[in-house]
């Protein structure tokens, strides 16, 4: 390991994640109106937030920082691919890396990687459905759009709430940080689609104060020490492609995995590429 990726692995293991996250939570949630209407200017300044996409475009009306981070957009700003048999971006954001899942491993950066079973809890069985399928984690920076929406229709069967730490994520502590996506907290969210299961993990990260999602609500927090699994086997919720499943309260990544030979990601679908919600990424 280089002395740089060092420094960036020992200076994020020192930090109390889940405490600053606290904090940062109380900061993004206050609602005096001449504090949070300062910090929306200043992060819609520095990260050159596209105010014309927003449905709510006067800082003002919105309750607190966190209520303008995940904002609505206006309609028809993220078309929905029409192409059959496509996979949609759930996300806006930047590819980390897209790719084969080999012999139960997941790159994350040069020498590093994952297993498909610690990301997903350390449950073999449930991990097992992914073998040498295919994946792609997608980060997303404070300037994007917040909320996450379904790549294919999909019927949820578990959703599996993982305790962990909160590194940062970003391209820095994602080349220095071993198994870091296996490391932080996430909020695991398995759907039987028409090519099999997919899996849609929601990572958390420093300062992010909270993973929702629609058909529950606010996940985490609470800070948790045990796994906590949710069967659906009765009322089960469908949810077509394209429509909204959660959001992160502050910035993050979504990994999605499917199973062997059931899908392909686009050609121009590598690390670096910037996506948006709704376009086309793969193909069943």
């Amino acid at each position: 390991m280089s002395i740089k990726n060092t420094v960036v692995e020992w200076s994020q293991t020192v930090l109390p994640h889940h405490a600053l996250s606290q904090f940062m939570s109380k900061f993004t949630h206050c609602e005096n109106k001449t504090f949070k209407n300062f910090l929306i200017r200043q992060i819609s300044a520095r990260y050159g937030v596209n105010w014309d996409e927003s449905i709510t475009q006067d800082l003002s009306a919105f309750k607190s920082f966190n209520e303008f981070f995940t904002r609505e957009l206006k309609p028809n700003v993220r078309p929905l691919t029409s192409e059959s048999g496509a996979i949609a971006s759930p996300a806006d954001g930047v590819v980390s890396q897209a790719g084969k899942i080999t012999k139960g491993d997941i790159f994350q950066a040069k020498g590093k990687s994952f297993t498909v079973t610690d990301l997903l809890g350390g449950d073999a069985q449930r991990a097992e459905k992914f073998n040498d399928g295919a994946f792609t984690t997608i980060y997303l920076s404070p300037k994007d759009y917040h909320r996450l929406h379904m790549p294919l229709t999909g019927t949820l069967r578990e959703m599996v709430h993982i305790p962990g730490r909160l590194f940062s994520v970003n391209g820095a502590t994602t080349e220095a940080v071993p198994r870091l996506f296996a490391r932080n907290e996430r909020v695991v969210a398995i759907f039987d689609t028409e090519i099999g299961q997919m899996a849609l993990v929601l990572v958390g990260a420093i300062f992010v104060s909270s993973i929702e999602t629609v058909w529950h609500g606010v996940v985490t927090p609470p800070t948790i020490r045990d796994i906590r699994t949710w069967q659906y086997e009765s009322d089960t919720p469908t949810l077509n492609i394209g429509d909204e499943m959660g959001r992160f309260n502050m910035g993050s990544t979504i990994i999605m995995l499917f199973e062997k030979d059931k899908m392909t990601w686009n050609s121009d679908f590598i690390a670096g590429k910037t996506v948006k919600v709704g376009e086309k990424i793969g193909q069943i």
